[in-house]
């Protein structure tokens, strides 16, 4: 029993890096994954697999329907306030766990990927994740999400075409603006001011919603140098954050564990960003329309 007991465990660790990179596609989340990789062993250590012939399948698909569970959840759960400190250009709430970790996590998966995923129905989301990431036959997706195979496929592809986005200006300029915003969270990043003003029209305006900054404080920041401090002073933060398409436009998104926390939209004049809209308002975030912009 004790050999048979091992022999488990050591077949269970043989997957677990495929598991958890599952696991983490569909909930955007390090810690999250985890659980749900635990909680597959917990299935397979209380289960009798002498019958079953693929292990690694066997394992994916328990995966993939903790996953599912979770996601419906966190969809049930009401939005959780955001706590803000200003009107912040690119912020994140505070990760628990290893910050570098997990940015190292979203960078290898695309943080603006994870964001966009999140809006997806939890059915939607598994079954891109699956079939687009892992390669997945639809027959199996079915099993996983309770639907006919027919259904699976067409989770998939609405997930797919959310994930694509739909841009709303030329490419040229979409490539234009992509451009100027790119160097505004490169500058961000990178806390360097004067770089920050070279984006930014001198007369530019930043609006925030009330929900971003702290009670009694302005929702309103204006001129090139007080809106470029304001990005230094969340500079560490703009790690979390990356160029996505917002409206059909490039914008900037930010999530706290692959959770959309913010997202900010731009308007350009020329090759200057002369209005910045920050959202974190939960209800105004779920309106917006997000993709994922090509490399």
């Amino acid at each position: 029993m004790a050999d048979g007991w091992q022999w488990l465990a050591e077949q269970f660790e043989g997957h677990r890096g495929h598991l958890r990179e599952v696991a983490y596609r569909m909930l955007g989340s390090r810690s999250e994954a985890d659980d749900a990789v635990q909680e597959a062993w917990l299935r397979l250590s209380r289960s009798d697999t002498g019958a079953v012939e693929n292990l690694g399948g066997w394992l994916t698909t328990v995966v993939a329907r903790v996953c599912l569970d979770m996601l419906r959840w966190r969809k049930s759960r009401r939005e959780e306030p955001l706590e803000t400190h200003g009107p912040n250009l690119v912020m994140s709430r505070e990760n628990r766990g290893d910050p570098e970790h997990e940015v190292a996590l979203s960078e290898s998966v695309g943080l603006a990927l994870l964001v966009v995923l999140e809006t997806l129905t939890p059915a939607e989301r598994v079954a891109f994740v699956l079939h687009d990431m892992f390669d997945l036959p639809f027959d199996e997706i079915a099993h996983v999400v309770g639907r006919t195979e027919a259904a699976a496929r067409q989770l998939a592809s609405r997930a797919r075409r959310r994930v694509r986005g739909s841009p709303t200006v030329p490419a040229a300029d979409l490539s234009r603006q992509r451009e100027v915003v790119e160097a505004f969270l490169a500058a961000s990043r990178g806390g360097d001011f004067e770089a920050l003003l070279a984006v930014l029209d001198p007369d530019v305006v930043v609006r925030a919603d009330r929900t971003a900054v702290p009670a009694g404080a302005p929702t309103e920041v204006r001129g090139a140098p007080a809106v470029a401090r304001n990005a230094l002073a969340f500079s560490m933060r703009a790690r979390f954050a990356q160029v996505a398409l917002v409206n059909g436009t490039a914008g900037i998104v930010a999530a706290s564990r692959g959770r959309l926390v913010i997202v900010l939209i731009f308007a350009i004049r020329g090759r200057r960003i002369v209005e910045i809209d920050v959202i974190t308002d939960a209800e105004r975030l779920r309106q917006l329309d997000l993709g994922a912009l090509n490399d």
